[in-house]
């Protein structure tokens, strides 16, 4: 058995136990899927993020779930960079970092804000039941009809993709009583990693939506603050035209109804000449927990020990 560094990082926030919190192994070096995979289900955060060597980018990162690996996260792309910031092992400037989704270009500004720019954006409207999604989210359907005209459901993806849902009021959203199994099964339906309902109703008045998101096809039944999300969310907004009544860059709340509010940055230009799009997530983050993982031979039936 070998141990290796790990830490607990809250994203998304200055405030420790609030925003979204990421496991993060800074040397995921000869660590097998099996180990890697086993790790994150014991530190039990909806993403832990492995740091290796990259021959394309300053460094790789690979990010898994409790039950599988997924491509892209944004709050584990904050918490490991401000970790290594705070480390003094990466200066503030950009890095490159080699993903699932391709080479990606991340900036730690000397305020310590970790700004992460996504990868190309999608939108593609879907043709949806609201009866079925309005069950689905427990929210009455007039609180999602009411704001369907204007913008429509859609897929939204800048590296992940998720089922973007406009919601009237942050009442009917902060009450939503979710069935995760019609969740999980709406997102195999439409190739999603889960769903983000938003309401421009907001706590703070600094802030340009409230959100919440339910990923349970991907292990994780409501995540607190949502980086891939939300920059698909500025994605979808720049598209629907929703954006300009607001001051770049833009604010987005999450987490607070289940006790981990925090706020994700969003920055949306749209190049003139071309009609490019590039989407850029930043945030904050603070260590919660720093210690040592016992990784045992995963031939042997051990419990990894924290």
């Amino acid at each position: 058995m070998n141990t290796r560094r790990f830490a607990l990082v809250d994203a998304f926030t200055e405030t420790p136990l609030s925003g979204n919190a990421a496991g993060v192994v800074p040397d995921g070096s000869g660590l097998s899927d099996e180990q890697m995979q086993a790790i994150a289900r014991e530190l039990s955060v909806s993403e832990t993020a492995f740091f290796f060597p990259s021959e394309d980018a300053d460094r790789k990162i690979r990010y898994f779930t409790p039950t599988q690996e997924v491509d892209l996260c944004g709050h584990a792309t904050v918490a490991t960079h401000a970790l290594l910031a705070t480390d003094d092992t990466i200066e503030t400037g950009t890095q490159s970092l080699e993903t699932n989704v391709g080479v990606l270009s991340v900036e730690i500004t000397a305020s310590g804000m970790v700004w992460m720019t996504q990868a190309e954006p999608s939108v593609t409207a879907v043709s949806i039941d609201y009866e079925a999604l309005a069950a689905a989210l427990g929210i009455e359907q007039a609180a999602l009809t009411d704001v369907g005209e204007e913008l429509p459901i859609a897929r939204a993806s800048t590296g992940l993709p998720f089922l973007m849902v406009p919601v009237s009021f942050l009442q009917p959203l902060g009450n939503a009583a979710p069935d995760m199994d019609a969740i999980a099964s709406l997102s195999t339906e439409h190739d999603v990693a889960g769903v983000y309902a938003f309401t421009f109703d907001t706590l703070d008045a600094a802030s340009t939506l409230h959100a919440r998101m339910f990923a349970p096809a991907s292990g994780v039944p409501e995540d607190p603050v949502t980086g891939t999300a939300s920059g698909a969310c500025g994605a979808y907004l720049e598209w629907y035209g929703a954006l300009d009544s607001f001051v770049d860059p833009l604010q987005f709340e999450q987490g607070h109804f289940i006790n981990r509010g925090g706020h994700a940055h969003v920055d949306v230009q749209t190049d003139e000449t071309t009609g490019l799009t590039t989407v850029r997530v930043g945030g904050h983050a603070v260590t919660a927990a720093d210690g040592t993982l016992t990784i045992p031979d995963m031939s042997e039936d051990e419990i990894i020990e924290a």
